[in-house]
């Protein structure tokens, strides 16, 4: 549901406030046009990239690969990005604003995160799988 319906809200909301972000700038400046062009791209490729190989890690049993600075590095520079660029597209801005700037921000890239998950074929084997581990107690996890 988070996929469906707050991912295109977030992807549409990233364009709105970059391009309100970036009509902030003179307007002889050419980096007005990068908020809304760069950052909606920037977010699904960093999330969803993510999102994919954690996803692998998952399946693989490995190691979580979200403890890689790279990975939490890419996550945390959408986030911080998102949410000024929602902060600094109004005019007033407020803790309110930057409260919906971080909810609209970490619905969004939960969902692309996901993403690779949700369109896995191995998800239901996995789920599966956990579930028959989570109800047999005496086994030991074979990680």
């Amino acid at each position: 549901m988070v996929i469906a319906i707050e991912v295109p809200v977030y992807l549409v909301w990233l364009v709105q406030v970059g391009y309100q972000t970036g009509q902030q700038l003179p307007r002889g400046d050419v980096a007005r046009w990068a908020p809304p062009v760069l950052l909606p791209p920037a977010a699904v490729l960093f999330c969803v990239m993510a999102g994919w190989t954690w996803w692998g890690a998952v399946v693989a049993r490995t190691r979580s690969p979200l403890r890689e600075r790279w990975i939490v590095a890419s996550l945390v520079f959408v986030a911080a990005f998102s949410v000024f660029c929602g902060v600094a597209s109004v005019d007033d801005p407020s803790f309110s604003v930057g409260l919906l700037s971080a909810v609209v921000t970490a619905l969004g890239m939960i969902g692309l995160f996901f993403i690779p998950a949700a369109a896995s074929r191995q998800l239901p084997d996995v789920t599966r799988q956990r579930s028959q581990r989570a109800s047999a107690p005496g086994e030991a996890d074979a990680r």
